[in-house]
C-alpha cells in the first residue's frame, strides 16, 4: 500500500486524459490511399549523373501534379515537380526534375550533407517500406547537390544523424535542377514480399515562398508525416540480397596534451570498428569493437542559469539507427535510457545492438554494452543491457515496453563511497496517433529499481493533443516519485506532480503581407507529491507568420518559484538562496525569425523582466547567419545575460559567442571551424574538423581541439587526432 499512496492524491489529475488517449482509435481507411505510383524494373543501366538520357526513365511512369502545402493547402502547387523510379536487382533510382517559374539563383546554404530544411531550395522522399505510417527512411538532396539522408519515427520524426550509403547527383539549369540517386537495397531495410510501399515526395522552393508535396499533406503536418504517405506499387517482389554484411573498420592516430594537470604529450595509436549485418531484410544486427567518436560534432554551449541539469543530445553513430526504440520512450525531461551516460568520461569495449521489425506490426531493439574502468575519473567498469519491444495497434498507435539494466562489473576508486552495485527500470508506454494524425498521445508508467530503496519509485506520465488547421490543443500531466532513479537515463528532476496545458488559435487573412497570426497560451505548474504548488510558468503569446516565412513572436510570461533546495542564481559559486525562498516576476519576451531566402538570416530573442531575490534580468540570444553559396555557411550564435540583484550578488553579466563557418568544396570535401567564448565557465573552445567522402559511407577526418582560459590566454589541453574509415559491403 505505501507504494501506492501518491496515487490516492494525484488521479484526480491523471483520469481524464487516460480516458481520452482510448477514445480515439477507430480505425481508418489510409488518408492517401488513392494516391499510387507503380514502379517498374528498370529495362536499361542508369548511371547516376542527374541526366535523365537512359530508356529506362522514358520507360518509367511520372507523378501527377504535386499539392501546394505552404502557404496553403488549398490548391495544387505553382512550381511544376516531376519525379520518376525505377529499380533493378540493387538499387533503388529515382529522378526529380524540379522546375521554377522565378529567374535567378537557387538559395541553398552550402554543399554540407543533413541541411536545413527551412534555409535550402531541396526536393526529399520518405519511404515507408512496411506502410505502417509509423517509421522509414528519408533521402534527397538541396539545388547545389548536398545529401540529406535519416531514419524515421513516431509517425514523422526524422534523425539525421543516421547516415548510409547511396549515391546521388544534380544537375543545374536556367529553369530546373534535376535530382537524380540509386538507393542500395542493402541500405534500408524492408520485408521480403511486401509490395505495397508507402512513399511521398516534399519539394521545398525559397524563390517561390512554396512547399509541396505530391500526396497531400495538411498545412499543420510536414510534408515527413507518414499519416499521409501514397503507395508505391510495386510489378513484382522488391529484391533483397542473400548477404548483407557491412565492415566498417577504422585507424586513428593522434597526439593530446593536459596543460591544467601538468601532463605531458601523449599520443594514440587505435583501431577498431562496426560491423552492420541483416539477420533479416528488416532486422540489423550492429557490433562495436573499441568504437572511436573523436569525429562527432562538440556539443552547443550555453549561459548556464538552470537548476536542474542540461540535455545535449546524442550523436554518435552507433546510437543512431533506429535509435527511437530507446530513446524516445518517455518525455523530454523523463528518459529512463539516455544513450550519453554510457561511455561517458569511460572507455566503451564493445557493444552490440539487434534493432528493427520483426513483420509489420512488431519491432525490437536489444542492446548490451560493456565499458571498462577509468581510473583517472573514479568510474568502475559496467554492463549495460536494454530490452525494447514495440507492437502497433489499430491504425497507427504502438504499445512499447522497456527494460533497462545496468550492472558495476569492475572497481575503481570512488570518491564518497561505493557506486550503486546495479540499477534497473521497466517500463510501458501506449502512444496514441490517429489515422488523420489530428489526434497523438502518450501513457506511461516507468518502475525503478535500486539497493535499499523502495517506494515512491515510480512514474507515470500521459499527455493528449489535438491539432488542426486552425486549432492546437494540449494537456500533459506527469507525476516522478521523489525515489525514482534512472542511472541511465535523464531525468533531472524527482518527486513532483506536473500539469502542462496548451492552447493556440490561428487566423489566416485572405491578403496582405500575413500569412498567418495566432494567440498562444502555455502553463507549467509544479506540484510536491502531497499536492502543494512548488513553482509554475505561464505564457501568453502573439504568435505572426508573414508570407515570406519570417515570423515574430511577443509573450509575456508570469514565473512563480518556490525553491526546493539551495541554489545561485549565478551559478558563479557565490551564497546560495535558502531553500524555501520565493520568487515572483513577470517577463517580456520578443523573438525575431528573418525571411530563409535572404542569404544574410538571423534568430534574435530577446527577454526583460524580473528574475530570482527581486532582481531583474536583461537577455539577448540568438544566431547570424550569412552565406556565400554554395561554398562557404557562416552563422555566429551568440548570447548575453544581464543580472541585476541584491547584494551579495551585484551585478553579473555572461557573453557567449560562437561563431562557425562551414566551407566545403565540393558534397564531399568538407572544413569545419567552430569556436566557443563562454566567460561564464571561463573557457574558450575551439574545433576545426577536415572531413573527405573519398567513398560512400567512408572517411578521412583531421580533427584539431582545443580548451583555454581566455584572459589571459593560457591553453588548458589540445588534441590532434588523424582517423580513417571504411565502409566495406561483402
Amino acid at each position: 500500500m505505501k507504494l501506492f499512496y501518491p496515487l490516492k492524491n494525484i488521479r484526480i489529475f491523471f483520469i481524464p486524459i487516460i480516458c481520452g488517449l482510448f477514445s480515439f482509435n477507430a480505425i481508418a481507411q489510409k488518408q492517401n490511399a488513392g494516391y499510387q505510383y507503380h514502379i517498374r524494373r528498370a529495362n536499361s543501366a542508369i548511371t547516376v549523373d542527374g541526366i535523365m538520357d537512359e530508356p529506362a526513365w522514358r520507360q518509367a511512369d511520372s507523378t501527377t501534379a504535386f499539392h501546394m502545402v505552404l502557404p496553403m493547402d488549398t490548391s495544387l502547387a505553382n512550381v511544376n515537380t516531376v519525379v520518376r523510379m525505377t529499380y533493378d536487382d540493387k538499387n533503388l533510382y529515382i529522378l526529380a526534375i524540379c522546375y521554377s517559374n522565378i529567374p535567378g539563383p537557387y538559395m541553398v546554404e552550402s554543399l554540407k550533407r543533413d541541411f536545413s530544411f527551412l534555409k535550402n531550395d531541396n526536393f526529399i522522399f520518405f519511404i515507408d517500406p512496411f506502410d505502417a505510417r509509423t517509421d522509414g527512411f528519408t533521402f534527397g538532396a538541396n539545388a547545389a547537390g548536398a545529401q540529406w539522408d535519416g531514419s524515421m519515427y513516431a509517425g514523422g520524426s526524422v534523425d539525421l544523424n543516421w547516415d548510409n550509403k547511396w549515391t546521388s547527383s544534380v544537375k543545374n539549369y536556367p529553369d530546373k535542377w534535376v535530382f537524380e540517386a540509386a538507393i542500395p537495397f542493402k541500405s534500408i531495410r524492408y520485408k521480403k514480399g511486401i509490395k505495397e510501399w508507402g512513399i511521398n515526395f516534399s519539394r521545398n522552393d525559397l524563390k517561390a515562398t512554396e512547399k509541396s508535396s505530391w500526396a497531400p499533406v495538411p498545412r499543420q503536418f510536414p510534408t515527413a508525416s507518414l499519416a499521409y504517405t501514397g503507395t508505391l506499387v510495386w510489378d513484382e517482389q522488391p529484391p533483397t540480397s542473400s548477404s548483407n554484411v557491412s565492415i566498417i573498420p577504422y585507424l586513428l592516430t593522434g597526439v593530446s596534451k593536459d596543460y591544467q594537470n601538468k601532463g605531458g604529450t601523449e599520443f594514440r595509436r587505435e583501431a577498431g570498428g562496426d560491423a552492420k549485418v541483416s539477420v533479416t531484410p528488416s532486422l540489423n544486427l550492429d557490433v562495436t569493437v573499441n568504437p572511436d567518436f573523436s569525429q562527432v560534432d562538440v556539443d552547443q554551449q550555453v549561459i548556464n542559469l538552470n537548476r536542474y541539469e542540461l540535455f545535449f543530445p546524442e550523436k554518435r553513430q552507433f546510437f543512431l539507427e533506429n535509435g527511437d526504440l530507446f530513446s524516445n520512450f518517455g518525455y523530454s525531461d523523463i528518459r529512463p535510457f539516455f544513450s550519453r551516460r554510457i561511455g561517458l568520461n569511460q572507455p566503451i569495449d564493445f557493444g552490440t545492438r539487434l534493432t528493427g521489425k520483426l513483420n509489420r506490426d512488431w519491432r525490437i531493439g536489444l542492446m548490451d554494452i560493456q565499458t571498462g574502468n577509468s581510473s583517472a575519473n573514479d568510474l568502475a567498469a559496467g554492463n549495460y543491457g536494454v530490452l525494447t519491444l514495440q507492437r502497433r495497434v489499430f491504425e497507427r498507435s504502438n504499445i512499447g515496453f522497456l527494460f533497462i539494466n545496468k550492472d558495476v562489473t569492475g572497481s575503481a576508486p570512488v570518491v564518497g563511497g561505493n557506486p550503486e552495485s546495479y540499477n534497473r527500470n521497466v517500463g510501458m508506454e501506449f502512444n496514441l496517433a490517429s489515422s488523420s494524425n489530428i489526434w497523438t498521445g502518450k501513457l506511461l508508467g516507468l518502475k525503478s529499481f535500486t539497493p535499499g530503496v523502495s517506494g515512491h519509485d515510480f512514474v507515470l506520465a500521459d499527455h493528449l493533443q489535438y491539432l488542426s488547421k486552425h486549432w492546437t490543443l494540449y494537456l500533459q500531466e506527469e507525476y516522478v516519485g521523489k525515489n525514482y532513479n534512472a542511472a541511465v537515463g535523464y531525468v533531472p528532476r524527482v518527486g513532483y506532480v506536473k500539469l502542462s496545458p496548451s492552447l493556440l488559435r490561428n487566423f489566416f487573412p485572405k491578403k496582405g503581407d500575413v500569412l498567418s497570426y495566432g494567440i498562444q497560451f502555455t502553463s507549467n505548474y509544479f506540484f510536491n507529491e502531497s499536492l502543494n504548488r512548488t513553482d509554475n510558468e505561464s505564457a501568453l503569446s502573439y504568435v505572426t507568420t508573414f508570407r515570406n516565412r519570417s515570423t515574430i513572436t511577443v509573450s509575456g510570461i508570469n514565473d512563480y518559484v518556490k525553491l526546493l533546495q539551495p541554489f545561485d542564481p549565478t551559478n558563479t559559486g557565490k551564497p546560495k538562496l535558502a531553500t524555501g525562498t520565493q520568487n515572483r516576476y513577470n517577463t517580456l519576451d520578443v523573438l525575431l525569425v528573418s525571411k530563409p531566402q535572404s542569404v544574410f538570416t538571423y534568430l534574435v530573442e530577446s527577454t526583460y523582466g524580473g528574475y530570482y531575490d527581486n532582481g531583474k534580468r536583461i537577455s539577448v540570444t540568438g544566431q547570424v547567419g550569412y552565406r556565400f553559396q554554395p561554398y562557404v555557411n557562416i552563422a555566429v550564435n551568440g548570447s548575453y545575460q544581464d543580472l541585476r540583484l541584491p547584494s551579495p550578488y551585484g551585478t553579473t553579466r555572461f557573453t557567449l559567442i560562437g561563431p562557425k563557418v562551414d566551407v566545403t568544396f565540393t558534397n564531399t570535401l568538407y572544413f569545419t571551424t567552430y569556436v566557443q567564448y563562454n566567460d561564464q565557465q571561463r573557457n574558450m573552445n575551439v574545433n576545426t574538423r577536415f572531413q573527405w567522402r573519398y567513398k560512400p559511407a567512408s572517411d578521412l577526418f583531421i580533427v584539431y581541439g582545443e580548451n583555454s582560459t581566455p584572459t589571459p590566454y593560457t591553453p588548458k589541453n589540445r588534441q590532434l587526432v588523424i582517423k580513417w574509415t571504411y565502409w566495406w559491403n561483402i
